[in-house]
Order: C-alpha cells, then sequence, then structure tokens
C-alpha cells in the first residue's frame, strides 16, 4: 500500500492540501488532515460545497462537520460504512478507501483535454485563475516598493509581474496606414504609392499622437484586416464562385450596383425635397388667394390689416371727439370678446367655404380625367379601325380595277404565282443545304457548350470541396494549437522535479512483482488441485480395497478363529485410519481459523480501536464540560 498513499499523497498536494513533509503515509495523517483532504477532494468534485477545511475546536461542531462529509460521500455514491466515526476516530483502511474513492470521482482534466480541445475562452479562465492563485499564495509588498505595479516572484526562474492598476492604460486606438502591396512580388507597386511610401508616409510608432495608443491601434487595424478578409471569403464561395466570374469582374460588378443603387437613392431624395417645397408652394399660394379673397369681399370680411386700420381710425375718431368735448366711448370686454367671436365665425365660415370649392373642384378634375381617358381610348379604336378599312379598302380597289380585262390578268396572276412557288422551291433547297451544316455546327456547339458547363460544375464541386476540407483543416490546426498550448502550460505548471524515470520503473517493478505473485498463485492453485486429485484417487482406491478385503476375510472369518481376529484387527485399522484423517483435516481447519483470527487481530490493531476509546472517552469529557458550562451560562442569566 505504500504506492498507493504515494499517489494519494501526490494528489492531495497538488489540489492544495498543507500537508507536511514529513507526511508519507496514511499512518500519519491527523484528524485535520483527514478533514482537510476530504473537503478539498469534494470542493474539486463540486462547487456547492460549503465546509469549512478548518476543524472546529468544539466537539458538536466536530460532529456536525464529520456527519456533513459523510453525507456528502454517501450522495456522491460511496457505499460503504461511512459516518462521523470515520473521520473523527479513523483507521488507515476506512480513510484509504474513502479517499480513493473520492479521488475516482475528481474529473480527470487530461482526459477530458485530449478528447475535447479546450478554446480560447476556457484557456483564458484557466489561465487568470493560475495568476489568481499565484497572487493569493504570494506575500503582499507596499504600493511603495514597487514601480507601476512591477514585482518579482518566484525562484527558479524568477518572473516580473504587474500588480494593480497603476500601470494600465485605457484601450484608445486611431486609424494607422501601412504600404499596401508591397510585401507582393506579382504585383506592381505605382511609382506615386512608393515615393510617398518612402517621403511622407510615417512610421507605424510615430503616426498615434500617444505612444500608449501605438499597440491598441496595431490590434484593431490588424483586426479590421483579418475580419475584412473573412467577409470576402465568405461572399465570394457563397455568390462569387456561382456566377462565373472572376473576382475583377465581380467587384466591378459589385462596385456598378453600388453606385446605381446610391444614385437612385439620391433620386429619390432629391424627387421628395422638390415635391416637399412644390408642396409649400402651393399652400403659399392658396393662402395668398384666401387673402386676397377677404380683401375683395368688403367690410364685413376684412383681414387683420383692415381690421387694425379701422380701430386706428376708430382711436383717431374718438380722440377727435374727445377734443371737441364729447363724452369718451371704450369697449367693454364683453364686446371685444363679442367682436372676436364674430370675426372667428366669419373666418371660420370662409375657411367652410374654400374648402367645399375645393372638394367640388377635386370631384370635377377626377371627372374630367375619367372623361380624358375614356375619350382617348374611343380615339385609338377609332384609329384602328380606320386603318383596318384603309388597308381593305386598298384591297377591294385593286380587285375591281382588275375586272376589265379578267382573263389576261388570270393569265398574268397566275405566272406571278407559279414564278413565286418556283421561287419558293429554289430557295427553300438553298435553305436546305445551308441548314444542315449550320444544325450540325449548331450541334457540335451545344455539345461542348454542355460538356464545358459539366466541366464547370464538377471544378466548382471540387473548388467547393477543397475549401470546405481547408477550412476542416484549419479548424483541426487551430484545435491542435489550442491543446498544444494547454499541454504546455500544464507541462509549465507542473513540478519540474519529479523523477519520472523512477516512477516509471517502480510501476514497471510493481508490475513484474504482480506477474511473479500471479504465475505463483496458479503454480499453488494447480499443485492444490493435484494433491486434492491424488488424495481423491487414493481415498478412492482405499475404499475399494477395503470392500473387497473386508469380503475376502468375512468368508473366511466363519471357518477360522485367527481369521476372524485379522477381520476385526482390520475394521479397528480401518476405523482408527479414518479417526487419524479427521483429525488431520480437523487440525488444518484450526490452523486456518488461527489464521483468520491473527489477519482479524491485525486488522483490529490497525483500527486503534484503544486509541480510539480513549479519544471518545477525553472528547465525551470535553462535551460534558460543554454542557455543564452551557447549563451555567443559562442558569446564570
Amino acid at each position: 500500500m505504500e504506492e498507493v498513499d504515494n499517489i494519494i499523497i501526490h494528489t492531495l498536494r497538488e489540489i492544495g492540501c498543507g500537508l507536511d513533509d514529513d507526511v508519507q503515509s496514511l499512518k500519519h495523517f491527523s484528524t485535520e488532515n483527514i478533514v482537510e483532504a476530504t473537503v478539498k477532494c469534494l470542493r474539486v468534485i463540486g462547487d456547492g460545497v460549503n465546509i469549512s477545511p478548518a476543524l472546529p475546536p468544539g466537539m458538536s461542531a466536530r460532529y456536525r462537520v464529520g456527519t456533513q462529509l459523510a453525507t456528502s460521500c454517501q450522495e456522491l455514491g460511496f457505499r460503504g460504512d461511512i459516518g462521523y466515526q470515520t473521520f473523527l476516530y479513523s483507521n488507515e483502511a476506512d480513510i484509504r478507501r474513502v479517499l480513493m474513492f473520492l479521488m475516482e470521482k475528481m474529473p480527470k482534466e487530461t482526459a477530458e483535454a485530449a478528447s475535447e480541445p479546450m478554446g480560447k475562452s476556457a484557456m483564458l479562465k484557466r489561465s487568470i485563475a493560475a495568476e489568481l492563485d499565484k497572487q493569493m499564495k504570494s506575500a503582499w509588498t507596499p504600493s511603495y516598493c514597487k514601480q507601476d505595479g512591477l514585482c518579482w516572484r518566484g525562484t527558479k526562474p524568477r518572473q516580473w509581474h504587474r500588480e494593480g492598476l497603476s500601470g494600465v492604460k485605457r484601450f484608445h486606438s486611431c486609424p494607422v496606414r501601412t504600404p499596401e502591396g508591397v510585401g507582393d512580388i506579382t504585383k506592381k507597386t505605382p511609382k506615386e504609392f512608393k515615393r510617398y511610401y518612402d517621403k511622407h508616409l510615417q512610421p507605424l510608432t510615430s503616426q498615434p499622437p500617444q505612444s500608449s495608443q501605438v499597440v491598441p491601434s496595431v490590434l484593431e487595424a490588424n483586426e479590421l484586416s483579418v475580419t475584412a478578409q473573412q467577409e470576402w471569403e465568405t461572399e465570394w464561395n457563397q455568390h462569387g464562385l456561382p456566377s462565373r466570374l472572376s473576382q475583377e469582374d465581380y467587384k466591378a460588378r459589385k462596385r456598378q450596383r453600388l453606385e446605381k443603387r446610391i444614385s437612385d437613392q439620391l433620386r429619390q431624395a432629391i424627387q421628395q425635397e422638390t415635391s416637399k417645397a412644390t408642396a409649400g408652394r402651393d399652400l403659399l399660394q392658396m393662402l395668398s388667394s384666401f387673402t386676397d379673397r377677404g380683401v375683395g369681399k368688403g367690410v364685413t370680411k376684412g383681414s387683420r390689416f383692415t381690421h387694425t386700420e379701422k380701430l386706428q381710425f376708430a382711436q383717431d375718431e374718438e380722440t377727435a371727439a374727445q377734443m371737441m368735448g364729447e363724452g369718451p366711448r371704450v369697449d367693454t370686454e364683453e364686446e371685444m370678446q363679442r367682436k372676436r367671436e364674430e370675426e372667428v365665425e366669419q373666418l371660420r365660415g370662409q375657411l367652410e367655404e374654400v374648402t367645399g370649392q375645393l372638394q367640388s373642384l377635386d370631384v370635377e378634375m377626377k371627372k374630367f380625367t375619367a372623361g380624358i381617358q375614356q375619350m382617348e381610348e374611343k380615339v385609338n379604336t377609332e384609329v384602328r379601325g380606320r386603318s383596318d378599312k384603309e388597308e381593305a379598302y386598298k384591297v377591294k380597289k385593286r380587285t375591281l380595277d382588275l375586272l376589265p380585262d379578267a382573263e389576261n390578268n388570270i393569265t398574268k396572276l397566275q405566272g406571278v404565282v407559279d414564278g413565286s412557288s418556283q421561287r419558293l422551291v429554289n430557295l427553300a433547297q438553298q435553305w436546305e443545304k445551308h441548314r444542315v451544316p449550320l444544325i450540325q455546327q449548331y450541334r457540335e456547339l451545344k455539345e461542348l457548350n454542355a460538356n464545358r458547363e459539366s466541366q464547370s460544375e464538377k471544378k466548382l464541386e471540387e473548388i467547393k470541396s477543397l475549401r470546405e476540407k481547408m477550412k476542416e483543416v484549419a479548424d483541426e490546426a487551430r484545435g491542435k494549437d489550442d491543446v498544444y498550448k494547454q499541454l504546455a502550460s500544464e507541462y509549465e505548471r507542473m513540478t519540474k522535479d519529479v523523477n519520472r524515470g523512477a516512477y516509471t520503473k517502480r510501476i514497471m517493478e510493481i508490475v513484474g512483482n504482480i506477474k511473479k505473485q500471479k504465475e505463483e498463485i496458479d503454480k499453488i492453485l494447480i499443485d492444490t488441485r493435484d494433491v486434492q486429485k491424488e488424495i481423491n484417487q487414493l481415498t478412492g482406491k482405499l475404499d475399494r480395497t477395503f470392500a473387497v478385503t473386508d469380503e475376502l476375510i468375512f468368508r473366511d472369518a466363519k471357518k477360522d478363529e485367527a481369521v476372524r481376529k485379522a477381520y476385526k484387527s482390520l475394521a479397528a485399522l480401518h476405523e482408527n485410519c479414518e479417526q487419524l484423517i479427521k483429525t488431520v483435516e480437523e487440525t488444518g481447519g484450526i490452523l486456518r481459523e488461527i489464521r483468520d483470527l491473527e489477519d482479524q487481530i491485525e486488522t483490529e490493531g490497525a483500527k486503534k480501536t484503544t486509541q480510539n476509546l480513549d479519544r471518545i472517552q477525553g472528547d465525551f469529557k470535553q462535551m460534558k464540560q460543554e454542557n455543564s458550562s452551557i447549563m451555567a451560562k443559562l442558569k446564570g442569566k
């Protein structure tokens, strides 16, 4: 069990258990070590464990912690006998069984990483957790001992780290420009661009206004270029390849389409603005017409200007009357309100009248428009009928012109018809001569076009499959890179002082010893079977021999006295031999029981029953003291 204990102790130290260096076996585990190891294992298995790894001083709290640990192990599926006594009054075998069960339940990170490659987010979380773990384990240093949050950590090797937010810069980027097409030898860069790059374009580190913006600007520019390239590849695979155009032609067509769309939108916007301006102009004209009509109506329906003029004249009259000695006449609020209401009613009636006129004009306009359309349709119909009648008239006129000399005209027409027929036959023969090679050429060209289309489709399918394979290979390569980074980070976190060769050699020795033991056990089993077979054969032979001898001697015992004595001696010898065999078998059984009892004694001795009993008695006395102190406090209250 020494190798098993070493593996358990090594695993517990990796998950953060504070075991001393002199702890080399589970025999040296104290109750505090057992509780801490169990709690740490349960936390690694699941995050829902709220048990403190430190053992409390009070006995009631200790019993509560032991019961919670036992319940958690049973919930995980532990089927053995377990309770608070397993952790508080433990023995080596029970603790080894419990810890081995918990370690089997722990997540196997290496197996998961091999089967499912971790992504960038998981790698980032793991690196953050490792950095936080390092910071928690390191000692705190005041801020004046660090410059810009820098400090050294570790011994082998020493590495500097940044702590706090004093040295952190805000991510602020600005547009930067880099030479384009310089690294591509196949493309020729114009001389103007080269002159601009050599004499006027600033270096990349000098383009941002501040030095702290260089890295964010470069990262943003790189991200924009990568995103644009990915979008172009996606668009080319989905729309460019099926169009069967080159990349330059596809880009030119796309540019034309965008320019046309922009021009259409601008044209629509201009038309909308023009229509709005026209509508505003019409509104102004309508208002001006309202004003003109109001002025022309007379005194009752005057505009605001006329009312103001009247009011001014009225005031002048009042002043003149005052000068002549007449009493002033001032309108009351009621009269002014009544005048305003009358004016509003007049304006409202005027507005309703104009609105009715507009509606009637609109109805009349629609009627006139419908009538114009009907008349245009009638005119078009009449024009078409007139042209048909003119054609019919011309035919009939020519026919009537031919009637006076009908026989000669019929002969001439017959000759013309025969000549036309002969000409049609000649044209048909000539067309047939030209048609056959043209049809043959058409079929050949059609077949060539079909072959080209099939070949282009095949090539297109091959290109698509190759691109899909390229994507799969790229994804697989990225996954392998992630796995490599994860394994490299795990290798860096692992302790380098472990002699793996010694572990491997020890494992091979253990495997060899197990094989030897298995061979020896097989030999012993074979020997046991052989001995058992020989015993069975001898027992059968003895029974058969005794039966034959008994029968022979029993026949002669009736006649001879000496034979009778020999028969009695034979029976006594057989009985004594059976008793001797039974005694040997009982002795073997007693020896086996002795060995079993010795094993049980060793097992009970390993359980530390006496020590646990003493501890239980001490804990019992402590609980009595706690209870008495609690009772005293209650009585004191």
